[in-house]
């Protein structure tokens, strides 16, 4: 697969990443009950081209964009709401991404691959460019133009896209919830289709107080 993110630009500050990536893999064995004398053989690691990596390949691609967004719309307003926002979208969705990760790691399988976006869910997608992978995600001009972008103007941006952004990630969601054949990807992915759609709500809600719709 392609990289979701040129690599001329620096997502984020290397100090958080790492404590974002470290958080994720804390929660991964969190989840993860500990062995025990006696205990059935764990089930064979799913297919490369399951729903479970398909899934989260193109998700943690797609969480790695909106952490990006979280972090650019955080510098560019002091507003508590859109901040107190913004940092929750960091902190799910880097350790959600951190989980998706090392999964795919426990299960001895790629972190990226070749094969057309959303594959795993029985059809493909056209990326529509300028760095804009899959359904929802921002182009580079999108990004830029929220760069630019101060004050009200930054937080109406960035709401429109995040909604956006978590539209299209819900319905990847629920396709997986359906699809997965782990418990890991299942769960995961019905939490994140109830997360994203209350974010959603809130978003809406937040647009409206300063006079724009999604």
């Amino acid at each position: 697969m392609t990289s979701a993110v040129r690599s001329s630009r620096p997502m984020m500050m290397a100090g958080g990443v790492v404590l974002l990536l470290a958080l994720g893999l804390v929660a991964l064995m969190l989840v993860r009950p500990p062995s025990s004398a006696g205990s059935a053989a764990p089930a064979a690691a799913p297919s490369d081209t399951s729903a479970d990596v398909g899934f989260a390949r193109d998700m943690s691609i797609h969480h790695q964009q909106a952490v990006e967004m979280s972090f650019i719309v955080r510098d560019r307003t002091s507003d508590v709401a859109v901040r107190r926002l913004a940092y929750d979208i960091i902190n799910t969705q880097a350790n959600q991404r951190g989980m998706m990760l090392g999964w795919l790691e426990m299960w001895g399988r790629a972190k990226s691959s070749s094969a057309p976006p959303m594959e795993w869910m029985g059809h493909t997608v056209t990326p529509r460019g300028d760095g804009s992978l899959m359904p929802g995600m921002a182009t580079d001009t999108e990004l830029d133009a929220l760069r630019a972008a101060k004050g009200k103007d930054a937080e109406v941006l960035f709401l429109k896209l995040m909604t956006a952004h978590h539209r299209a990630g819900a319905e990847m969601a629920q396709a997986a919830a359906a699809a997965a054949g782990t418990d890991e990807i299942r769960n995961l992915a019905a939490g994140m289709v109830r997360g994203q759609q209350s974010e959603i709500a809130l978003m809406a809600d937040m647009l409206k107080e300063r006079g724009s719709t999604a």
